[in-house]
């Protein structure tokens, strides 16, 4: 499998900025994204996730592979634009090999200036810039006192950065944020007490809210089946040193294998996010990972409530885009399911396959505006011609139209005029009611 981006490098093209496809979950549809740090800057959501990549001839086979860094921004977590390669390894002076092992990074503001930490040769470098989305400058030293990969920055309330990393150790910045020191104000990092061992890895993320810290990480544990795969835990303290005390399970191991998962947690425009990665385009390869999002809620005591992963991830789409309605948010138990469209090539995304009468797949918290839309149109094949009836709700719904898909083994629009006109934000279902139907997408005029 190839992308854009990974030609655009190999030509030595960087820094460009593209507009990504709509997209749920994964969030990033054209290349491969894990470890997402997720940040509000400026008023938008910016996302910094490292990259994985096929691994070159004779490099990593077999094995998770990096090489660069890409940023991403967006304002309804619908639309995702792509900043461009922020730097790659050859872009820090004092990496002496090519490793391929920029794992989890992060970023954080200070005075105007953006400080963007990743780790890289064992050590953990900073790239500054005066914006969110770069330019970058690869600073000529990596930053002085942390141990362990995948750092994250914590802002206290009194306006003290905290570095935490893999493993899991906690220092303070220093305002020359290039030097971490511990309690004792000596160059270095304090271990957290009282977590779980072993299987901590990988990195936490660390949060405060309603005067409580919040310590979340990667564990990896064996579940019923002997299986061992990463999920998320947490702790909860009163101080930022600890001590910490272990609370529990925000997202269990993936369903589909992937053995990592790497998280950031967000709130924006008074709603909890949590960003996090799986294997959706590499079913084969857990080595090459995707990013998501999806609502994050706390109970009444601070407490955080389990996610369940969806593929229907948060945001709400116009109707007049392209609706990827096999992000679906229900689907019938009989007669509908999901693939892709090309399995040598998962970045042409999935198509949903209707063989049954009312079988039916639904997708939530559409906006269909001011009552300004005059037909629908979808993208379908069907080889012996199909009917799909588009409702609301649910799948005994308001009756928006009947689209007629015409015999094809190809995919072809269809396009119906509406004969109810929806307004606002709702629910979108489409019922198979005659014929077998492979649906691609679903939009309104």
């Amino acid at each position: 499998m190839k992308n854009n981006n990974t030609l655009l490098l190999a030509l030595g093209i960087t820094g460009l900025a593209s507009l990504g496809a709509q997209a749920q979950n994964p969030l990033i549809m054209d290349q491969f994204t894990a470890d997402p740090s997720a940040h509000v800057f400026e008023g938008k959501i910016y996302v910094y996730p490292s990259h994985d990549i096929p691994a070159p001839e004779g490099v990593r086979q077999d094995w998770f592979c990096m090489e660069d860094y890409h940023v991403f921004s967006s304002e309804n977590l619908i639309d995702w634009t792509d900043h461009g390669v922020m730097f790659n390894q050859t872009n820090v002076t004092w990496l002496n090999r090519k490793g391929y092992d920029m794992w989890a990074p992060d970023c954080v503001e200070k005075d105007g200036t953006y400080y963007f930490y990743f780790p890289a040769g064992g050590r953990t470098g900073v790239a500054t810039s005066p914006t969110p989305h770069g330019p970058w400058k690869v600073l000529d030293q990596p930053v002085n006192g942390p141990r362990g990969i995948d750092p994250c920055v914590f802002i206290d309330d009194d306006g003290s950065y905290y570095m935490f990393t893999g493993g899991i150790s906690v220092g303070k910045l220093r305002d020359n944020m290039v030097e971490v020191e511990n309690k004792q104000g000596q160059i270095g990092q304090e271990r957290i007490a009282n977590l779980p061992t072993p299987g901590l890895i990988e990195g936490s993320w660390t949060f405060k809210r309603n005067g409580k810290y919040y310590l979340t990480f990667p564990h990896a544990v064996r579940n019923e089946q002997g299986q061992e795969a990463e999920r998320l835990e947490y702790c909860m303290a009163d101080n930022v040193w600890g001590p910490y005390t272990w609370m529990g399970v925000i997202l269990d191991q993936s369903e589909s294998g992937c053995w990592t998962v790497h998280h950031s947690i967000l709130e924006y425009k008074d709603q909890w996010y949590l960003f996090y990665h799986d294997r959706d385009l590499s079913p084969d390869f857990d080595k090459n990972r995707s990013i998501r999002a999806d609502f994050l809620y706390f109970n009444e005591d601070g407490t955080i409530k389990k996610v369940i992963p969806t593929l229907r991830g948060v945001g709400t789409p116009s109707a007049k885009s392209k609706l990827q309605i096999d992000r679906y948010s229900a689907i019938s138990e009989n007669g509908a399911k999901v693939d892709y469209i090309n399995r040598e090539d998962t970045f042409k995304g999935w198509k949903t396959i209707m063989t049954e009468e009312k079988a039916w797949i639904k997708f939530d918290r559409v906006d269909f505006g001011k009552k300004d839309l005059k037909s629908v149109t979808v993208q379908a094949s069907s080889a012996e011609g199909a009917s799909v009836e588009i409702r609301l709700g649910k799948e005994d719904g308001t009756l928006l139209t009947t689209v007629e898909i015409p015999k094809s083994e190809e995919m072809k629009a269809a396009t119906a005029a509406l004969k109810t006109i929806p307004e606002g934000e709702k629910d979108l279902v489409v019922v198979l009611t005659k014929g077998k139907a492979e649906i691609d997408w679903v939009s309104f005029e």
